[in-house]
């Protein structure tokens, strides 16, 4: 677990910073506040659950961090959520105190550390406006999360250290490389908040309004013949959207899920989406750099994944001995991407495949991921972009020029 670089721990949580910036950088100006990212000093950490706990947000994150707080066996007093009175009667949420903020008790806000469980919105408004009902103690889920790694393999609460020469000049040189101003920004936002919990907004550069995976650049570069390889496909939002997008002229779709409870409701979806279609297909391994079996952290839903804290076993490939020639490769993996396209160089410099791969997970985000496909795909554009709020949602997109 990699923890910010300073002594002065987090005791009493104060407000994140944010700052935001009228214009898109150039790479002059994303230099000399990557210089900024690379020397200052953190002052957050992971934080410790060493007070009653309450969550605020009842979505899809909500859920993930309930589940996750009963793993690791750590309880909660309540779930905070505007929805809090449609909800009470929701299987979810059964056994389970939903309260709507208006209706929040004073021991709710001063006796409870709050973690916000909502990354679809900026967190430093959200935080203060907490804080102006009440509450003392708000925190980014994810960085409470990062305390239990020991226990839970969730990895979205990563703290990078301070940056070393050699990441300073990688981070550099992959600025120099995205094919917009766009990019840089949304690259320096992801840093922002990985290096020193501060959130960077850019104005000309908001998040994309689309689905993940399907920015208006990939689906200008769609075909109708396209060969999918979906690793970390979890319940198959992204083989939908295929479909939907290319109104299901596709040749194939190859799903790549290990955990058998994910497996069993993409297998539903799938069923009803492409009833009986020969051209779709689901293999239970887990792709990596190296043929053979590794441990695997099952029934954590989307956090599902390959990790030494997972008591089964799992059988692992390479996407080239996977005898599949995708035109598409989408990578969803908990920290294992980079060593899935180690495991799939050759089948990239055959296929030429558009790739869209996640780096929110772990430090290769930071810019070794992203400089291992420049360095690896000639004749291609590369774009980044976030998707979601707190460092998470990070996307690189990897578009053969041909595709233009």
């Amino acid at each position: 677990m990699m923890l910010a670089d300073s002594a002065a721990l987090r005791r009493i949580p104060l407000p994140y910073r944010a700052r935001t910036f009228p214009n898109l950088p150039g790479l002059q100006e994303a230099l000399l506040l990557l210089d900024e990212l690379a020397t200052e000093t953190c002052f957050c950490a992971p934080i410790p659950a060493d007070r009653p706990l309450a969550l605020y947000g009842a979505g899809n994150l909500g859920r993930l961090a309930r589940n996750f707080l009963n793993t690791v066996r750590q309880g909660f007093v309540c779930v905070i959520d505007r929805n809090a009175h449609d909800l009470s009667n929701h299987p979810d949420w059964s056994g389970v105190r939903l309260v709507h903020p208006d209706e929040t008790t004073e021991d709710d806000k001063s006796g409870t550390r709050l973690a916000v469980t909502v990354v679809t919105s900026a967190y430093v408004p959200l935080e203060r406006a907490l804080i102006d009902r009440g509450f003392n103690d708000v925190v980014p889920f994810y960085d409470l999360a990062e305390s239990f790694r020991h226990l839970h393999p969730l990895s979205n609460g990563w703290f990078a250290p301070r940056l070393t020469e050699h990441d300073r000049a990688g981070v550099a040189r992959v600025l120099s490389r995205w094919n917009d101003e766009v990019s840089r920004a949304h690259h320096l936002q992801f840093l922002a908040w990985r290096r020193l919990r501060e959130e960077w907004t850019f104005v000309k550069a908001p998040m994309p309004a689309c689905d993940r995976f399907f920015i208006p650049e990939i689906i200008t570069a769609l075909r109708n013949d396209e060969i999918l390889l979906d690793a970390g496909a979890h319940h198959g939002l992204v083989i939908e959207a295929l479909v939907r997008h290319t109104g299901g002229n596709f040749q194939r779709i190859l799903a790549i899920e290990p955990d058998p409870i994910n497996r069993t409701h993409l297998e539903s979806r799938l069923d009803k989406l492409l009833p009986d279609d020969l051209r779709v297909a689901i293999d239970a391994c887990a792709v990596s750099d190296h043929d053979g079996e590794a441990f695997f952290h099952s029934g954590l839903d989307y956090a599902s994944q390959l990790s030494n804290t997972g008591d089964t076993r799992v059988r692992t490939r390479r996407i080239e001995t996977l005898g599949f020639s995708p035109t598409f490769i989408k990578l969803h993996l908990e920290g294992a991407e980079l060593a899935a396209l180690n495991g799939a160089k050759q089948t990239l410099l055959d296929c030429r495949p558009i790739v869209a791969t996640t780096v929110y997970h772990n430090s290769d985000g930071l810019w070794k991921t992203a400089n291992w496909l420049m360095e690896t795909l000639n004749d291609y554009r590369f774009i980044f972009r976030n998707h979601s709020w707190c460092g998470t949602g990070a996307v690189i997109y990897a578009i053969p020029n041909e595709r233009d």
